[in-house]
């Protein structure tokens, strides 16, 4: 089924816009709440072959998505539509955080960016060459978990003391034992098979404080994907996720030892609650030099990663001015002790 949003006033197309957050009609100007939206404006039209083909009820015109896609534009119209077959039953989000930065404002924030590469070629940091930029709401799943750890140790404390014309070394052995509850609330672990993992996790954090209720018109206007795995899937993952929090925090309620050795360490993670979201990803696609790099931006913060071009004639100048300035250092170092390395 394809739903798309009517303006009441001139019957145009509307989409969600991210800086008043109601949807707005690009023809007449006019906003609406998304909560008081009245389904008299709401048109919908079923779709035989649910998988791969729509129709457009502007234009008529044949909208072709992936089995993935809950959300796209007509090519042909340009109207955005929201598939709503793709965001009910079991693939329907519990909550969205909606796009808080436009495209306008992505790009400038994403040539802002461009322009702080310290290492990056010239050429990239003008930010002239964006192929695309896309605005993307991305399946995540986000755990709350209650993990406890049982830690059993071997400690040391050693100690160094001079009596008479003897050096001593003191070491006193302890057995530390351990019992530690940890509760994690809203991990996210994205759900997509399309998005890599990586970049992904480094958009964090999310405002989770902008988590709304989910409804269909959040999307229109953007891109969405619907999850590919489930939360029982994805448990291993946010798991592992958690493990290097859990062991930074043993470590720290074992403190003032010379030495620690564990004997035993089992921590049980268990998922109290995990919920379906949809989070805003704008998606930088950039031409450089032959080749197409990917970017991704928070559509909240306007946090930018990814890996841009290095230049090795900048690469190669920072090494050699650290390369110089430690050779002042240790010239000046030589002549106040008065040697001389020259």
């Amino acid at each position: 089924m394809v739903i798309q949003y009517k303006c009441p006033n001139c019957g145009d197309d509307m989409a969600f816009d991210s800086e008043s957050g109601k949807l707005t009609c690009g023809s007449c100007g006019r906003t609406e709440s998304i909560e008081d939206f009245s389904d008299e404006y709401i048109t919908t039209r079923f779709s035989v072959d649910e998988a791969k083909e729509y129709v457009c009820n502007n234009c008529g015109a044949a909208v072709i998505t992936d089995a993935d896609t809950s959300a796209t534009s007509c090519s042909f119209c340009g109207a955005a539509v929201v598939l709503a077959d793709r965001v009910s039953g079991i693939h329907a989000p519990d909550m969205v955080i909606p796009f808080q930065i436009s495209k306008d404002e992505a790009i400038q924030a994403f040539k802002k960016w461009c322009k702080n590469g310290r290492l990056t070629p010239t050429g990239f940091m003008s930010a002239d060459r964006i192929k695309s930029m896309t605005g993307i709401y991305v399946p995540f799943w986000i755990y709350d978990l209650h993990s406890i750890a049982k830690v059993k140790a071997r400690a040391t404390r050693v100690r160094e003391y001079t009596q008479g014309n003897y050096i001593y070394t003191e070491t006193k052995y302890y057995d530390v034992h351990r019992k530690i509850d940890l509760t994690f609330n809203k991990v996210p672990v994205d759900a997509s098979e399309k998005m890599n993992d990586d970049l992904m996790d480094k958009l964090e954090p999310y405002d989770y404080g902008s988590l709304k209720d989910f409804k269909t018109p959040y999307l229109a206007g953007y891109l969405a994907e619907k999850y590919n795995y489930d939360n029982k899937e994805l448990f291993p993952r946010v798991k592992s996720k958690v493990s290097s929090y859990i062991d930074r925090y043993i470590s720290s309620t074992i403190s003032g030892y010379s030495s620690v050795r564990y004997e035993e360490k089992r921590v049980d993670t268990k998922e109290t609650k995990a919920h379906y979201v949809l989070l805003p990803v704008w998606m930088v696609y950039y031409d450089y030099d032959k080749q197409e790099h990917t970017f991704a931006m928070n559509g909240v913060n306007g946090k930018v990663v990814g890996k841009p071009p290095l230049s090795m004639a900048k690469v190669s100048a920072w090494f050699g001015s650290i390369a110089a300035a430690t050779f002042i250092a240790a010239k000046v170092l030589t002549l106040i002790v008065g040697g001389d390395i020259w």
